[in-house]
Order: C-alpha cells, then sequence, then structure tokens
C-alpha cells in the first residue's frame, strides 16, 4: 500500500521514478502523494482552468527568462537616425537641419576618410588592448598610456564601470537633469538610483550630495561637464568638495573641447576616486562610428580590462580617431568655428520672446519656452519644416528645447523657422 500525504510541489503534474528527479517550477501549492515502492505519483491542485486544461499545456516563451528587475525597465529613447527622418518628413536627408543630437555637423578631418579607404585587414579581429590608439590618446593628453581604456563610445564604458562596481540593489547618484544614460544603465545593472537635483541654475547641490553620501552611502556619483543639457560646468573648488566625499566620482566630460578649461584627465594619478570619460563623437565628428575613451586610477583599471569585451573598439574607430588625432589643426579650428556659433546663436535665440536661452560652454544651447507656447509642439512644428531640436520628456524640462549649434547657414533656416512663431 502506499502512503497520502501533504507536501507543497510546482503546479506541474508529474510522474516520477526513484531517480534523482529536481522538481522545478512556478508557485508551490498544496497536494497529494501516493508513495509505493517502485514509483511516486504527484496529483497537484491546480489553479488552471478546465477548458485550458483540455487545449494542452500552456506554451514557454522566452521573457520568462528575463530577469525580474528588467521587466520593468524604460527603453531608452534615442534621437532618430537621417534615414528615419527622412521617410517620415518626407525630405531628403540633406534637406533637414538637424540640432537635435549635438553631432558635429563639420565632419571628421579629411585624414579619417582617407584611413578608412585604405583599411588592409578589416578580416582580422581587432586589437584588443587599442594600443595604436591609447598612445596616440597619451600624446594628445599628457596622461599615460596605462591610465587609458578606449571603449565603443563613453556610453560603453559607463556600463562598464557600472557593471564592476554596482551589486544588484547597490545605489548611485544622479544629478539631473542631466545626460539620462547614467539612470538607464544603473537600471539595467539592478541598481538603485538616488537622485539629487540641480539648482536653478543648473548648479550642482554638494550641501545635499553631501548628505546623501553620509546618510544613504551610494558607490559612486555621475557628473557631466560641461552637463549636457544646459552646457553648465563645474569648478574645482565644486570637484575638489565631492572628490573628498567617500565615493567614486565619474567625470563626464564629453563636451569639455568646447569649454575653454582644462580636462581632469591627469587628476587620476593624484585622486583614487575619480574617472574621467571623454569621446571622439563631439571633438572629431565620429558619432556613427563610436569611439570613447577614460582615463582611470591605476588600482581599479585592472579590473575593467579584466571584464570589459575583447574587441569593443572596431578596426575602423580606432583608425578614425587615430586619424582624427594626426590634424590637431583642423580640430581646432572645427572648434573655434562652433564656439563663435554658439555666441551668435545665442544672441539670436535671445531676441525671441517665446524663448530664453541659457549660457553654454558646450556645442548646444538650452532654452526654457514662455508660459503661453508648447514646447513639444514647437519641436514638432519645427519638424514638419525640416529642421531638428531636442524636445524632453521628463518633468524636469518639460517646458524645455535644446539646440544643438550647427554652421552659419543652420542657425540662419532655424531662425527663419522661429520667426514665423511672431
Amino acid at each position: 500500500m502506499g502512503v497520502v500525504g501533504f507536501c507543497n510541489c510546482p503546479t506541474f503534474c508529474l510522474t516520477k521514478s526513484n531517480s534523482n528527479l529536481q522538481i522545478v517550477g512556478y508557485t508551490p501549492r498544496p497536494s497529494f502523494s501516493f508513495e509505493g515502492n517502485q514509483r511516486k505519483i504527484v496529483a497537484m491542485a491546480s489553479t488552471i482552468p478546465v477548458e485550458q486544461v483540455n487545449k494542452g499545456p500552456q506554451q514557454l516563451t522566452c521573457d520568462f527568462f528575463i530577469r525580474e528587475h528588467l521587466r520593468k525597465l524604460a527603453p531608452y529613447q534615442p534621437i532618430l537616425p537621417f534615414e528615419v527622418l527622412s521617410s517620415r518628413l518626407g525630405r531628403k536627408p540633406e534637406d533637414i537641419v538637424k540640432l537635435d543630437a549635438n553631432e558635429n555637423p563639420y565632419g571628421p578631418p579629411p585624414e579619417v576618410l582617407e584611413a578608412l579607404g585604405s583599411i588592409r585587414f578589416p578580416y582580422v579581429y581587432p586589437d584588443p588592448e587599442s594600443r595604436r590608439l591609447r598612445a596616440a590618446l597619451a600624446q594628445d593628453s599628457g596622461l599615460e598610456s596605462d591610465y587609458i581604456l578606449a571603449g565603443c563610445g563613453a556610453d560603453e564604458l559607463i556600463d562598464l564601470i557600472m557593471r564592476c562596481v554596482l551589486d544588484p540593489g547597490d545605489k548611485i547618484v544622479d544629478c539631473p537633469p542631466t545626460f539620462t544614460m547614467y539612470e538607464f544603465d544603473a537600471a539595467v545593472n539592478g541598481a538603485h538610483v538616488i537622485k539629487v537635483p540641480r539648482k536653478a541654475d543648473f548648479s550642482l547641490n554638494v550641501e545635499h550630495i553631501t548628505e546623501v553620501v553620509k546618510q544613504e552611502k551610494p558607490k559612486c556619483i555621475f557628473l557631466t561637464s560641461p552637463n549636457n543639457p544646459d552646457g553648465s560646468i563645474i569648478d574645482d573648488e565644486v570637484l575638489l568638495k565631492i572628490l573628498d566625499l567617500p565615493i567614486l566620482v565619474v567625470l563626464d566630460e564629453a563636451y569639455v573641447e568646447f569649454s575653454g578649461i582644462e580636462s581632469r584627465m591627469t587628476w587620476v594619478k593624484k585622486y583614487e576616486n575619480l574617472i574621467v570619460l571623454r569621446t571622439f563623437s563631439k571633438r572629431a565628428g565620429l558619432a556613427g562610428l563610436r569611439v570613447g575613451y577614460g582615463a582611470f586610477p591605476l588600482s581599479i583599471i585592472e579590473y575593467l580590462w579584466r571584464a570589459k569585451q575583447p574587441y569593443n573598439v572596431s578596426v575602423a574607430a580606432e583608425i578614425s580617431a587615430c586619424a582624427a588625432l594626426q590634424n590637431p589643426t583642423y580640430l581646432e579650428n572645427v572648434k573655434e568655428a562652433l564656439v563663435k556659433e554658439r555666441e551668435r546663436l545665442y544672441n539670436l535665440l535671445n531676441e525671441l520672446p517665446f524663448l530664453r536661452p541659457f549660457p553654454s560652454h558646450s556645442n548646444f544651447i538650452l532654452c526654457e519656452v514662455a508660459s503661453g507656447m508648447d514646447a513639444k509642439k514647437l519641436k514638432e512644428d519645427l519638424a514638419q519644416m525640416g529642421v531638428m531640436i531636442r524636445h524632453y520628456n521628463n518633468k524636469e524640462l518639460s517646458g524645455y528645447v535644446r539646440v544643438s549649434v550647427g554652421k552659419p547657414e543652420q542657425t540662419d533656416a532655424l531662425m527663419k523657422c522661429l520667426r514665423k512663431f511672431l
């Protein structure tokens, strides 16, 4: 005779012999078991309607395997590429004034296209250590290559830092409004984001940051100088106060070339809790090739080397970045042209009664849209005219638009469209 007993088993019904099979399933349900010498039969209560049972077992779908915290993750909202914009607006790409993604409208130095056209071994994997590029960056920055790590854009390095530093449930400090990739990557890595909003002038609230670090004990803070989207900078005094806190400081200098201040890359030799990120997207017009790099203390960079993907910087990307660095005169002239046009654009935008532009140290200008005019509709109306600017859906910036600095003729086209709203 068998033995009748109660047990908790998953809501699957199965027959099991005396082998050591493990039962894996969903929520435990009360059940009966009948046990004899050779076979154990487990019969379970089920919450599945009879009609579903009659139709057969439910099909397993692949989303069953997704990590729980990613189920609620909102996707990152990128800028639409030229091809998609062209199709949606019914305009040729060259007829679109694209001022929504802070791209460099002048593009890379001519040496880049020449180098891309003469790639000899595209079928061979790239150097996993990007040695040639790191040597060129060492010469460009004055920081030894041992402190430098290259990536597929600075975005890859942001994610790599989080994967190396954060355990699920750890905390980071974010200072909105700022670059939204910090919050996004933290969510991907299962971290909690503590937001310390900026002041009305977009400066950092150092007192609140200090309090949060003391109470919440976050692992790292992400700062941007110049900040995206307003173009404000962090001076040495403020940065030193934050570096004095027991927290890893990641300083994103994607737009530092336009700021008139020196990069803090060499500071990583002195401050063990500082990481500085840079990119070729803005300075060298290589946004489409994805090349970024970072300066790290030696005590942490060895772990990032272990964790990074081995071939993360492509042959084309490394060749292009090295070629761009060979023409510093071109890079400097383009920077000066954009800074000059930034001042002209600011003055023109300031003449419009429905916009309040903020002074910027970058290659974009943030504008508050006056009450009575909808910022999102302004962006959409300009798009119909073939002019693209950036609008944000988050609450901090719902009444703002951001305009990238372009060539003089792009500024003229923008202003022509904006004056139609007067």
